[in-house]
């Protein structure tokens, strides 16, 4: 299993989408926020958990489909699937593999950005902990995703289209606690909803995409 995370941590950067494609959209999107609304510190305050959220989620969304497209590409899915290692193991790896080469960088980033957002203070630590809470469930579930449309000729909008309503409660609830963060409310229960959202997509979807993955390669 640590060799393939490591052939896929070297896949990732090396193909282009590993974490600086993610981190340049997400500078991106926290630059242009202050021309599209104005300067005004309060309203860019207000907003700056959500747009930041949204940024991460979309930064996860853009490296989605090269999951498993280079390995089904050039063959060595179907290696795999002979592997002694289970199919929901391989499937756990390269969602743990797309997490640290996306997930990681944008979480580490995110506070850094807040400030061109006037992110007030208090809501750095609370935005820090709701994105390394649910990213997870970003790369867990853009990883099913990309099991369902592997093999499929320009799968990249297909996947999109799936997995942004599955995206919509980490979303929810990731932006509420760190706007209760920085407004100095209470975060608890946002928070163990995310955290509960992360773990189950962690328990159950590794054995769905495992099993439409066996599917696909019938």
């Amino acid at each position: 299993m640590i060799a393939l995370l490591t052939r896929d941590l070297r896949l990732a950067v090396r193909a282009g989408g590993g974490f600086g494609l993610g981190l340049a959209f997400f500078l991106i999107v926290t630059v242009l926020v202050p021309f599209g609304v104005g300067p005004e510190t309060g309203l860019l305050a207000r907003i700056a958990p959500g747009v930041l959220w949204i940024g991460a989620l979309l930064a996860c969304l853009l490296s989605l489909d090269r999951i498993l497209a280079l390995d089904w590409e050039d063959g060595s899915l179907d290696l795999l699937a002979t592997a002694p290692l289970p199919m929901e193991g391989i499937v756990s790896v390269k969602a743990l593999a797309h997490w640290l080469t996306t997930g990681l960088p944008l979480v580490l980033a995110a506070p850094l950005l807040g400030v061109l957002l006037s992110l007030p203070q208090e809501g750095y630590l609370w935005l820090l902990v709701s994105l390394a809470l649910g990213t997870p469930a970003l790369s867990v579930i853009g990883t099913f995703g990309a099991a369902l449309t592997v093999g499929l000729k320009r799968g990249g909008l297909l996947l999109s289209l799936l997995v942004l309503p599955l995206y919509v409660p980490t979303l929810i609830f990731g932006a509420e606690a760190a706007r209760r963060g920085a407004e100095g409310l209470a975060v608890q229960t946002p928070l163990l909803m995310l955290a509960g959202i992360s773990a189950g997509a962690i328990a159950l979807l590794p054995f769905a995409s495992a099993a439409v993955l066996r599917i696909n390669l019938r």
